[in-house]
């Protein structure tokens, strides 16, 4: 079966690519969106959504006021090296203005997909379609599913993760490993934490550890390190990916002076709860050199620039880019005259492109040496960490955070 499914077909349902149709949708252009799962993925508990990510999500009418309302602010960020025990820098966290967009919140990935996906319209998103091929169609993109339909797309948008198809078809080189791994979780207390609403940060040793309040009896964690490459794994070295306990108690052993009631947070998780995977990126220079677009087809959020998450701006920037893309193809879709369209959409996503670029390149490079540095370990390196670098670490988060992607018209 093949027909054409509107002016434009967006690929995977998460932020970026619901954030993107909601953006077109308030935009009066519809879209499609191709989801290769039976239902939203709504794993990753928590995100950080920083001032720019406020700004796009505003731009997108109606749902800042909802999210906000069911999350809570931080107020500060606070950084302790696990080597001393000594907090090495507290950054405040002042909100700008009285919509409060710049503010930093621990949002509910799962909250945050259903309120974006409850303002479009029914049908919007189409579940079980996994793109397996792309092919050229007479100026339309042709994209055949696992189930043998093939539909048709004026415009394609690849909002299909670390692992896309869109990206693929593009030429973009295979997201890299950054040689480190990513452990998640959350708990949640019977009783009040008494934890202070403020972003905790543990550096040193080999290790990044993380802890977010989300309300007051909510905690959402997280945890980088460097374990062996996953071929090489044997024995206990395995056991320790493999089996959750063993990864906890791993992580126990190793955040070094914390606080008893920081530690507490990790003891109180339950194992089945603990999420692994590992830390994956995309090299700023393929971004410099790479199709970000190509004719009607582009690539948006971890499809386009996958980073590691020591900004906290994966999401941020996907939303980012869901507001510039929208903005650029509306105008390109509702351009005269007709027979210019492809051009107008060819030129529309080359905007896109270089609007985003350099954004992206300076995303990616900043988390990764970001990362980099909270990890040093040795006594000369800890020391220029703690006690040089710790306040511009913190203040990297809000000055990479002041970006503003205007609105959508």
């Amino acid at each position: 079966m093949e027909g054409v499914e509107g002016d434009v077909v967006i690929v995977g349902a998460g932020i970026a690519g619901l954030a993107t149709a909601l953006g077109l949708h308030r935009l009066g252009i519809r879209s499609l969106v191709l989801e290769s799962a039976d239902s939203l993925r709504t794993t990753g508990y928590y995100l950080g959504m920083w001032p720019n990510a406020w700004k796009a999500i505003d731009a997108l009418g109606g749902i800042g006021q909802i999210l906000r309302a069911k999350h809570t602010q931080l107020i500060g960020i606070v950084t302790t090296s696990v080597v001393s025990g000594d907090i090495t820098a507290e950054v405040p966290i002042k909100s700008a203005d009285s919509e409060g967009d710049s503010g930093l919140y621990a949002v509910n990935r799962k909250t945050l997909l259903e309120t974006l996906e409850n303002e479009l319209p029914r049908g919007t998103i189409k579940y079980s379609s996994k793109v397996v091929q792309i092919q050229d169609s007479d100026g339309y993109k042709s994209l055949h599913l696992a189930d043998g339909t093939i539909l048709r797309a004026k415009v394609l948008i690849g909002c299909d993760g670390v692992n896309s198809v869109v990206a693929k078809y593009l030429g973009l080189s295979r997201a890299s490993s950054a040689g480190r791994s990513s452990v998640r979780s959350f708990v949640e207390f019977k009783n009040i934490h008494g934890f202070e609403p403020k972003l905790m940060l543990f550096f040193g040793k080999g290790v990044r550890f993380g802890v977010v309040p989300c309300d007051d009896h909510s905690i959402y964690w997280f945890y980088s390190f460097h374990p062996p490459q996953v071929s090489n794994y044997n024995g206990a070295d395995k056991e320790i990916v493999e089996d959750r306990m063993k990864l906890k108690q791993h992580i126990l052993s190793t955040i070094g002076k914390v606080p008893n009631k920081i530690r507490s947070v990790i003891e109180e998780t339950d194992a089945t709860n603990i999420e692994f995977s590992p830390i994956r990126f995309r090299y700023p220079w393929n971004l410099l050199w790479g199709n970000i677009s190509k004719g009607n087809v582009c690539v948006a959020g971890d499809a386009f620039h996958p980073m590691t998450p020591d900004l906290a701006q994966g999401g941020c920037s996907a939303l980012e880019d869901s507001i510039i893309l929208a903005r650029v193809l509306s105008a390109a879709l509702r351009g005269e005259p007709r027979e210019n369209e492809q051009q107008r959409i060819r030129k529309g996503l080359e905007n896109y492109a270089k609007e985003r670029r350099w954004r992206s390149i300076d995303l990616v490079w900043s988390a990764y040496i970001s990362g980099s540095v909270q990890m040093w370990d040795g006594v000369v390196l800890n020391f220029i960490r703690d006690h040089i670098l710790a306040k511009f670490l913190g203040g990297l988060f809000l000055k990479k955070a002041s970006f503003d992607c205007g609105k959508l018209n």
